[in-house]
């Protein structure tokens, strides 16, 4: 079948195999974004319904666990240190490398790429709303990770966990064991395709735009080398998750570290020299956030935009990172619902508006700059190089890290909805891998608007069963705060085992 797929492409007439590759992709994405992308009316504006699913899930968690984001801030950071650990604990990564596991497949080339892409559609004031969309998605990652912990599965040392389980194990006790079994099943195929997306060719194309960028450009020798740059990230990709999540954790926790300081840096340094504009680039974000011109094109429209590319890079309320936090070692599954907070306020609150604040500056301080600059990283690239020559360099190092560790953990999150379906052995294990590292390196030759499309169809289609879920079994979410909270005054004051 994939050999098909390559024959058909490179069929088509056009200037090349990457031209005739998103040929192919482009009518399958249109296909699919407008089942699930269906819209509707709301305040004379059109909202994709599976938005407005997704903002719900997050106002309803916010609300019912009453705002704990503002309450359990400093208990979550004591859970990710350590505090109420114990060797014997079950799992296989410790809460810190469970964070960056799943840290790492949030903080992907979209926090740089897509940003400007919201900024693009959505005005400035898109920035705002994927800030609000950050802060509500904290509580619904809490309830997602909690759940992950208490029905995962352990066999012969190996974790398996995330919506998968929880919602066949979570409803069949509530009840409901067909419903659970099924959205269960729709879930894992759900995370076995759109992982291949959002957390696989998106992240490979964005890495191979940067790195052609700053080698030459559309004239340099690796402007039409997709396939090359596809191979070597393939073939590092396959070096890495070929030992499983405990591989992946202890790469991951040395690497989100590493890249997030890189990119800070030059974050922050591009906003000090533009800091003169500072002040009206923060106004000019709250004022798109509230205009009321154009209503589509104004509040409504930033809103939309800003809570769709929010999901697309925290994805709180897709269920995918419960997969990586299930595996962390600990008796009480609150504890890692409570670490799962620090993901959105990573992801969206921390580096997303960085990446706003470089760009809506730049444009201030050189209005013209980003004429004829659709949009994507390379809008992000030309910010920096604007203050600091050699800064596109660094971002070029950045999002191939990006890319990186978000390829590695999601390969996890698809691997375990495929064994989900099919069952555990070597042979399913290696060639879900096989299939990933080869879509990773077509990624690389495939156009970004084609896989954009593709990554936040499929991604966002496995939040209606996962929310559903999520619903029903909120009084057990709630109740295991509880008992862990019952637990920290009962040891407070008492030596750490």
């Amino acid at each position: 079948m994939l050999a098909n797929f390559f024959l058909l492409a490179a069929a088509q007439p056009g200037n090349g195999l990457d031209q005739a590759i998103d040929r192919a992709v482009r009518p399958v994405t249109d296909w699919v974004s407008s089942i699930i992308f269906f819209e509707v009316s709301v305040f004379g504006a059109q909202w994709p319904l599976v938005v407005l699913w997704l903002v719900a899930g997050g106002v309803f968690f916010t609300a019912y666990l009453g705002f704990l984001p503002l309450r359990a801030g400093r208990l979550a950071l004591r859970v990710v240190r350590g505090r109420f650990s114990r060797k014997d604990d079950p799992g296989e990564i410790t809460h810190f490398q469970a964070l960056c596991s799943a840290v790492s497949g949030t903080v992907g080339v979209s926090n740089i790429g897509g940003v400007a892409i919201a900024i693009t559609l959505g005005g400035p004031g898109a920035a705002f709303w994927m800030t609000v969309a950050g802060v509500l998605g904290m509580s619904t990652k809490m309830a997602e990770c909690t759940l992950g912990v208490k029905y995962r599965r352990e066999k012969d040392g190996v974790v398996s966990g995330g919506p998968m389980r929880y919602l066949a194990r979570g409803l069949g006790e509530r009840g409901w064991p067909r419903l659970g079994r099924g959205f269960a099943a729709f879930y894992a195929v759900g995370i076995m395709i759109g992982c291949l997306g959002i957390g696989n060719m998106f992240q490979s194309n964005q890495a191979f735009v940067q790195f052609a960028n700053v080698t030459g450009g559309a004239d340099g020798w690796f402007a039409d080398k997709g396939w090359l740059f596809g191979l070597f990230i393939a073939g590092v990709t396959g070096a890495v998750i070929i030992g499983g999540i405990r591989s992946i954790a202890a790469v991951a926790s040395r690497l989100v570290p590493m890249m997030a300081i890189l990119y800070l840096i030059c974050a922050l340094v591009v906003i000090a020299l533009n800091g003169a504009v500072l002040p009206e680039a923060i106004a000019t974000i709250v004022a798109g956030a509230f205009t009321a011109k154009g209503v589509a094109g104004g509040a409504v429209g930033a809103m939309i935009v800003g809570f769709q590319r929010a999901v697309f890079s925290n994805e709180a309320g897709i269920g995918s990172a419960s997969i990586a936090h299930s595996a962390v070692k600990t008796r009480h599954p609150a504890t890692e619902g409570l670490v799962a907070m620090f993901e959105p306020f990573i992801d969206t609150i921390v580096i997303c508006n960085l990446t706003a604040l470089v760009i809506v500056t730049t444009q201030l301080a050189a209005p013209d700059l980003f004429n004829g600059v659709a949009g994507g990283i390379e809008m992000t690239s030309l910010a920096l190089e604007r203050q600091v020559a050699a800064f596109p360099y660094l971002l070029a190092i950045a999002a191939v890290l990006f890319a990186f560790s978000t390829l590695i953990t999601w390969s996890y999150y698809g691997l375990k909805g495929w064994t989900f379906l099919v069952g555990d052995s070597r042979r399913a294990d290696l060639a879900y891998k096989l299939a990933y590292c080869l879509c990773a390196a077509l990624g690389c030759m495939v156009k970004v608007d084609a896989i954009l499309d593709f990554s936040d169809a499929f991604v966002f289609i496995i939040c209606i069963p996962n929310l559903a879920g999520l619903y029903v079994m909120a009084p057990v979410v709630k109740a295991e705060l509880g008992r862990f909270l019952a637990h920290v005054r009962e040891t407070a004051g008492q030596p750490r085992s």
